[in-house]
Parts: C-alpha cells; sequence; structure tokens
C-alpha cells in the first residue's frame, strides 16, 4: 500500500531548510552532473530564484505524513516538484524538476505527485500540454516519465551546467 503524499507550495521562510534536507537526501541527483553532492546553498538560491520569477512559476514541497500510522502527527518533506505555467509557450507547462529524495524513492510518490499535479493543470490552470526535458544520461528518469505517458519529442537541446554541457531530451503530455 502506498501512503498518501499531498502538495504544499514551498515558501523561501518556511521551507529552505527542509528542501535542503530532501537536496542533501539526493546525491544520486547530484552524481549525475559529476558534483560531489548538493551545493550548500541550493535550496535558498531555487527558493528565491522561484520567488523572483513571473507568476506562473511555482515550487511544490512533496510531504507524506511523518509516521503512516498516525497521519494526526506531522508530515514530512520528501521530495519536490519545480513548474512553470505558459512556458515555452501559452498553454504549456513546463515541469523543471520532479525530485524525490532517495530513501522514498521507488514507492510510488513521483507517480502520486504526477496524478495530483496532472488535473490541477489541465481543469484548473487550463493548459493543454506539459513538456519536460530529461538529460539524456539519466535513463532512470526518462524510463519514468515514459511509464507515466510522456512521449520523446524528437527535439533535444544542449544546456551548460558548470563547465560542461548536458543534451536535454524533450517530452511531452497532451492533457486535452
Amino acid at each position: 500500500m502506498t501512503t498518501p503524499i499531498t502538495l504544499l507550495p514551498l515558501e523561501p521562510t518556511l521551507h529552505g531548510p527542509a528542501l535542503q534536507a530532501v537536496y542533501a537526501a539526493t546525491p544520486g541527483y547530484w552524481a549525475l552532473y559529476n558534483l560531489p553532492g548538493c551545493p550548500p546553498d541550493q535550496a535558498a538560491r531555487d527558493l528565491a530564484a522561484v520567488a523572483a520569477e513571473a507568476p506562473g512559476r511555482a515550487m511544490l514541497g512533496i510531504l507524506q505524513p511523518a509516521d503512516p500510522a498516525k497521519p494526526e502527527t506531522g508530515a514530512e518533506l520528501v521530495g519536490v516538484l519545480d513548474f512553470r505555467l505558459h512556458w515555452p509557450a501559452d498553454g504549456v507547462a513546463y515541469i523543471g524538476m520532479l525530485m524525490v529524495a532517495e530513501p522514498y524513492q521507488r514507492r510510488g510518490i513521483g507517480r502520486q505527485a504526477w496524478q495530483l499535479l496532472r488535473p490541477w493543470l489541465a481543469n484548473t490552470a487550463r493548459m493543454a500540454k506539459v513538456r519536460l526535458g530529461v538529460e539524456q544520461f539519466n535513463h532512470t528518469g526518462l524510463k519514468f516519465w515514459e511509464c507515466l505517458g510522456f512521449a520523446l519529442t524528437g527535439e533535444s537541446d544542449r544546456m551548460k551546467v558548470g563547465d560542461k554541457f548536458v543534451r536535454l531530451l524533450y517530452l511531452e503530455f497532451a492533457l486535452r
């Protein structure tokens, strides 16, 4: 049985340390970029960037009960979902990141996060499709999104990360 999750908008003044802990608990992600771990100020920088963006950018925390047997004991941040509405075009939502801390991976949390976000994007935000980019070397991420119904577009792009370039493969999902 999968523990139910909740999505919560993250606030820089409230959630920085918890987000930094999620980043720190995901060393495999940083290793993809040949980094020894998460930069110490990454959460603060990401939350500040979201706050400074034009309307439509959001960073949602993925929460689950701290004790599934006693949901009243509170929740813990186990992941993050970063997206932007009407980008790169009107009616398109772009998912910049879906990250689940490694101790919580392979439990259906990422799938649940998408299942919560998807109807909101279609019905409330009125998006027609969702787009995202996956690093070509991130085979696990690519398989994850394809299993959720996303399809490769055939488009790719190079993105500079530090002093290296990374190739992004683009996927899309039609909401209506």
